[in-house]
C-alpha cells in the first residue's frame, strides 16, 4: 500500500494558520449533527476532532496508511475528551472493506491532487456512501504554487498536479454515477466540490 504522491502531514501550527477555524470550513461544506463521516486521509485528526465535535454523537471514521498519525490523533481526541471519532488503519482504496457501515459523507481533503488510482478511490467512496450521500473534495486551488504562501513560503502540491474544480469535477464523474454541485469557495488557497450518491 503506497502513499498517495505529495501528501504527507504538515505540523499542526501550518494547518492553523491555512484553516484558522476548521470547524467552521466544515460546516461550510455541509457537515451537521446528522452527519456520518469518513475523512480519507485523516492525518493527525485537524478536521476529523472538529468533524467529531459537530456529528457527536454519531462517528467520524478516520483513515489513514500511517499508524503514527492514527495513534497520534487517538492521543488527541482522548486530550480533547472526543468519544466518537474512531481510527481506522487502511487505505483508501480499500474504504468499503474498512469501514463497519455506510456513512453519510467521504470527506477528501488536500490529497485528491495526489491520488493515482482516482477512480478506484472515488469508486470506493460510492460504495461506502449511504442512499442520498455525498463525496465532498476539498482541493488546492490551480494557482502556481509560488503565489500560495503561508508566512511567506509557498505551500501546497506542485504546480503541476494543482486540478481545476473542472478536472476535479470530470474525474469524480467519469469514475463513478456521482451529480456534482456547484463549487464552494474556501480562501485563501482552496475549494470544495460535492458530489451526490
Amino acid at each position: 500500500m503506497d502513499r498517495f504522491q505529495n501528501t504527507r502531514q504538515p505540523d499542526w501550527d501550518w494547518w492553523g494558520r491555512l484553516w484558522p477555524a476548521p470547524g467552521a470550513t466544515l460546516r461550510r461544506i455541509g457537515i451537521t449533527p446528522e452527519t456520518t463521516l469518513a475523512e480519507v486521509p485523516c492525518g493527525n485528526g485537524y478536521f476529523a476532532l472538529p468533524a467529531a465535535r459537530i456529528t457527536d454523537p454519531n462517528p467520524v471514521y478516520a483513515l489513514d496508511l500511517d499508524e503514527s498519525l492514527l495513534d497520534e490523533l487517538a492521543r488527541l481526541a482522548e486530550r480533547q475528551r472526543v468519544e466518537n471519532v474512531v481510527p481506522i488503519h487502511g487505505d483508501a482504496r480499500e474504504l468499503a472493506r474498512n469501514l463497519p457501515e455506510s456513512v453519510d459523507t467521504v470527506l477528501i481533503a488536500n490529497t485528491f491532487h495526489g491520488i493515482d488510482d482516482r477512480n478506484g478511490v472515488v469508486e470506493q467512496a460510492f460504495e461506502s456512501l449511504a442512499p442520498d450521500g455525498r463525496l465532498v473534495v476539498v482541493n488546492w486551488r490551480a494557482l502556481p504554487r509560488e503565489t500560495t504562501t503561508v508566512d511567506g513560503e509557498p505551500r501546497g502540491p506542485p504546480t503541476d498536479l494543482r486540478m481545476t474544480p473542472e478536472e476535479t469535477e470530470a474525474a469524480v464523474v467519469d469514475a463513478a454515477d456521482f451529480t456534482p454541485g456547484d463549487p464552494v469557495e474556501l480562501p485563501p488557497y482552496h475549494y470544495a466540490l460535492a458530489f451526490e450518491r
